[in-house]
């Protein structure tokens, strides 16, 4: 089985799926196609995530969730344009981005599903770690970081705001899927885990609690906020302000200048 049967199964359902499509926001579309790349399942990065200034010892590796594990596919779905200029204001969420924050999520995980029943189907085996019954997210650690996980695939790297920046910008929602047939792993065209952020502070000034500053983000304070949304919105929560009407938000902001050295994330990472 090839990559592209794989990532055509993914993104063929946002184009079909009646939550691709948000109904109370005049049937606004929520992602654009998705992105997708591969890491082996042997990449020594993955074991520099257990480290406690990564994600921390509860981070399986690959061939913790599949040990036959070859190879990693990440998926990161990039909201649209339409999702993206909602949530541009200043104070509270949009709805569309609090939809996108949970119905989409739902959405995800029903398109990463149609690549492991895809691959599957040709005879393969395939797991996704976030929908697998082991999945756990304790003190807002999970044992699977999807962010993490897109960095070593070659995706994307971190920002100021912790969100990770891709060819198609911050903006979006990153899934993947552990499979046991060996696919071509995909050059990660960067040298540093901040590489594509140009420390211009946009998401700074826009962040409702201020929990980023130059060193970066205060996930405390963050989640302190999240809370308070979700009083207020439940079921649903989210911010994204930090995604939105920055440099970032679509695509790989330009340099200013000479960048900071990027901040280690974990140990091993170029």
């Amino acid at each position: 089985m090839e990559l592209r049967e794989i990532a055509g199964a993914v993104a063929a359902v946002p184009e079909c799926h009646p939550l691709a499509f948000i109904a109370e926001a005049g049937g606004m579309r929520l992602y654009d196609p998705p992105l997708t790349a591969v890491a082996r399942a042997d990449d020594p990065l993955f074991g520099g995530l257990k480290d406690e200034a990564a994600v921390g010892p509860a981070h399986l590796g690959p061939r913790e969730w599949m040990a036959e594990a070859k190879s990693v596919v990440s998926f990161f779905f990039p909201f649209s344009e339409e999702v993206r200029r909602s949530n541009r204001g200043l104070g509270d969420p949009s709805f569309e981005w609090l939809y996108g924050r949970i119905e989409g999520e739902s959405l995800l995980r029903a398109a990463v599903a149609a690549g492991v029943a895809a691959i599957r189907a040709a005879g393969g085996r395939a797991i996704s770690p976030a929908s697998d019954p082991r999945f756990r997210v304790v003190d807002r650690r999970s044992n699977w970081s999807e962010r993490h996980v897109a960095y070593v695939a070659g995706l994307g790297t971190f920002s100021l705001s912790r969100s990770l920046i891709t060819e198609a910008g911050s903006a979006g929602r990153l899934g993947s899927l552990v499979t046991d047939i060996p696919l071509e792993a995909t050059p990660r065209p960067y040298a540093g885990l901040e590489e594509y952020c140009s420390k211009c502070g946009a998401c700074m000034a826009r962040c409702p609690p201020k929990a980023i500053s130059a060193l970066g983000k205060d996930n405390a304070a963050c989640s302190g906020y999240l809370d308070e949304v979700k009083l207020r919105f439940a079921p649903r929560y989210g911010c994204g302000k930090c995604q939105t009407a920055v440099p970032c938000a679509a695509g790989i902001p330009p340099r200013l200048g000479t960048a900071a050295p990027s901040v280690p994330i974990f140990p091993g990472a170029p």
